[in-house]
């Protein structure tokens, strides 16, 4: 007779007696991976260079804050090693086209959102191989996929983010180990909205009408993506029923990529 597998939702992925770590966790998605996680009965260590951010976070999970700026490689060791949810979070933007890109600024994007994503994996991974279960899960972007103008250090950090998951997928799955990649459309945070803002100082025209014509055009459904949507794809991902899914890319994307 064949077994019935029971639906799981959000609300029953089990992540007691589990340790996540999820970087730029003081805003945005960050923010809301670590609330996701902690409510799933993760013990959550909070991830960001702002300090006030982080211990804000902390204290709401019940979690552990850490002030880092993963754009210094070093500090990297000085984050806790036996961890068996991470989430490569942290992220930043620069807009310019390609033969006016600051050097300096496109080194910069590749050490916070590759470099740094790699160093955490080689870091942690001992820990989850030594368990015998493991959770990587990436947040990259519709960008990973697909290619915007003026993006070229955002886009190619994020296809290498890709690269890198897969990788680590192949590698874990002898030792329990999943690795993933999130890939999310405009997401309503605090480095969209800046986003928003510099378009419409730039094309002269209104905040909602660079929301419609800029960042939604290429997508059917005519919204921003909330923080909560991706963290509740990232909690998924971490529980025991999504065990078979490893160096998938999730779009969660309005139907961008669909087109």
């Amino acid at each position: 007779m064949e077994s019935v597998v029971p639906h799981s939702g959000p609300e029953d992925v089990g992540l007691a007696g589990r340790t996540a770590l999820v970087t730029g966790a003081a805003s945005g998605i960050g923010r809301a991976c670590a609330i996701a996680l902690a409510d799933a009965g993760a013990k959550v260590h909070v991830v960001d260079r702002d300090a006030a951010g982080a211990v804000e976070v902390a204290k709401l999970v019940g979690g552990t804050p850490h002030v880092v700026d993963l754009a210094d490689a070093d500090l990297v060791d000085s984050l806790p090693r036996d961890v068996d949810v991470l989430v490569n979070n942290a992220g930043l933007q620069h807009v310019a086209p390609i033969d006016e890109f600051p050097p300096e600024r496109f080194a910069l994007i590749q050490q916070v959102m590759v470099t740094a994503p790699f160093l955490l994996m080689r870091h942690c991974l001992p820990h989850m191989y030594a368990a015998g279960w493991g959770r990587l899960v990436n947040i990259s972007s519709v960008h990973g996929l697909r290619a915007s103008p003026y993006k070229a250090a955002y886009v190619a950090a994020k296809h290498a983010l890709e690269g890198l998951s897969k990788v680590a997928a192949i590698e874990g799955a002898p030792h329990g180990v999943t690795s993933n990649c999130v890939c999310p459309g405009y997401v309503r945070t605090p480095l969209v909205e800046a986003q928003v803002a510099d378009q419409a100082e730039a094309h002269g025209i209104g905040l909602a009408q660079v929301v419609d014509e800029v960042f939604l055009r290429r997508t059917a459904i005519k919204r921003l993506i909330e923080p909560d949507e991706v963290a509740a794809t990232v909690r998924w991902l971490c529980g025991d029923h999504s065990g078979y899914v490893t160096g998938a890319s999730l779009p969660i994307d309005g139907g961008w990529t669909a087109q």
